[in-house]
């Protein structure tokens, strides 16, 4: 199995030789080429993960093939070699972007481990970038599930902001996807490619948590034994949420508020202020307003958090999107496991939709979850829920459902198409007045009956149908 491609770049034909002899018995794929325009066209059609070139050559040298290199193939990790008397060149050549310099005679070992380390940095350097594109898309607001109105209008607000960098105050109770949110505004904005670091203001100690946001110097205080970095200076160029930032300590508050407003940092026992580019994401789910008017919080760090509010709404408000949310979970699990995909009982379901979930989606999850887990032949029925939900809601008898339930249970796309065409009945096939007995927009739920195939004139008395497809009535909730 080969380790990877490397392209050799030297005049010197013996060294060419060499060098190709010791690469190709380690095991690597190894290019050669005796000019820098030979190495620049091998650049293009092999795509070798590392250069290693010459610094001195007839015509373009080293330094200017490795400017041409970096420009071509940036993911190619660069190794140059030098004459003992050319350290200098080499200095040069790591300042423009090569990975590191050997001295000739060359060290084979030190040959060796050089251009395995290069080949490494190439490796990781390109898993990050796939995760960074696994991330991209995972927080895309496509893929993020929330079908009812008061969601749509959270993405469309989403939308808006996130090319911005104004800072943005998410509310919200414990589990209704606050991170979530956050992530989304990150990956959705310039910044995707910097780091999003987040920090539970609540879950750290008072006497830490100036030294976590701000960082400190080595000896500023007692176990200080060597300068650290705050979030601040790790996240600069992305985005830094403060979760529960309610629970800040009023100390921490005032150095806040003095970052916020000048744009820069003092590690603590610091006397030198570090420029930081930071995105703030606030959230919290207690009333910051009522907090300020109490003196709990500060009004100056309250008004410059509170440009941009977006408040998620709980889910016992939005039961519509149960069902989808469900589904994702059974998904992703079956997807983790590695087993079939379970089924929900028709009775789960209504237990599911009828309690108030006061952990939110969070607590949905861990049902759910919970659920697959000791399902033995793939079917979750109400005995599998946890006894806090399924004590707290009356199991619906058999048969209260219209739909012709088989004993191995339905899908829940079966029951989302009932909820659908019973909407459509109610509303005299009106798209409006359906959208909102369902608490989504005109909009969505045209979509969900283009993806089953329901004709509205199949559900609405003669007469009754308003506007054609696609056109939505004035003042709507499209």
């Amino acid at each position: 199995m080969s380790l990877g491609t490397i392209l050799v770049v030297d005049d010197e034909p013996r060294q060419l030789e060499i060098l190709k002899t010791i690469l190709a018995q380690e095991g690597y794929e190894v290019e050669t080429a005796s000019t820098p325009e030979g190495a620049l066209q091998l650049l293009r059609l092999a795509a070798p993960q590392v250069l290693l070139t010459d610094l001195k050559m007839p015509g373009m040298d080293g330094i200017a093939l490795l400017e041409e290199a970096i420009r071509e193939a940036p993911s190619c990790s660069a190794v140059v070699m030098t004459a003992h008397g050319s350290v200098d060149s080499a200095v040069e050549a790591m300042k423009k972007g090569a990975f590191d310099y050997l001295t000739k005679p060359l060290d084979r070992d030190r040959l060796l481990l050089v251009l395995e380390r290069a080949m490494e940095t190439v490796r990781l350097r390109g898993e990050n970038r796939q995760l960074r594109a696994q991330l991209h898309d995972r927080f895309r607001l496509g893929n993020i599930v929330g079908i009812h109105g008061t969601m749509q209008d959270v993405f469309r607000l989403v939308e808006k902001v996130a090319p911005s960098s104004a800072t943005v105050l998410i509310y919200g109770e414990s589990g209704t996807g606050k991170e979530l949110i956050a992530r989304a505004l990150h990956f959705n904005s310039p910044r995707a490619s910097r780091p999003f670091l987040a920090l539970n203001c609540s879950a750290i100690p008072e006497p830490l948590l100036e030294s976590e946001l701000f960082g400190h110097e080595k000896g500023s205080f007692t176990g200080a034994v060597a300068r650290k970095p705050g979030l601040f200076e790790q996240a600069h160029g992305g985005t830094l949420l403060l979760d529960e930032v309610g629970e800040l300590p009023p100390s921490v508050q005032a150095k806040l508020l003095r970052v916020l407003q000048e744009k820069e940092v003092r590690r603590v026992g610091g006397s030198v202020s570090l420029a930081v580019n930071v995105r703030i994401v606030a959230a919290t789910n207690r009333d910051l307003g009522r907090l300020m008017k109490e003196g709990k919080f500060r009004e100056d760090l309250y008004y410059r958090l509170n440009v941009f509010p977006i408040l998620l709404p709980p889910l016992r408000s939005r039961t519509t999107d149960i069902p989808p949310l469900v589904e994702h979970f059974l998904d992703r699990f079956s997807k983790e496991s590695g087993k079939a995909r379970a089924k929900v009982a028709p009775q789960t379901l209504s237990i599911l939709m009828k309690y108030p979930w006061p952990g939110n989606v969070r607590q949905l999850e861990s049902a759910i979850e919970r659920a697959c887990l000791l399902a033995e032949d793939d079917l979750i029925t109400p005995n599998l829920l946890p006894a806090e939900v399924r004590e707290n809601v009356p199991v619906l008898a058999e048969g209260t459902l219209s739909l012709s339930i088989p004993d191995e249970g339905i899908s829940l796309e079966a029951v989302e198409r009932e909820l659908l065409e019973k909407a459509l009945r109610k509303a005299g096939g009106t798209l409006s007045k359906a959208a909102r007995l369902l608490g989504i927009s005109s909009r969505t739920l045209q979509y969900r009956l283009d993806k089953f195939g329901i004709a509205r004139e199949k559900t609405a008395p003669s007469g009754e149908i308003d506007a054609p497809s696609g056109a939505e009535e004035p003042g709507s909730d499209s």
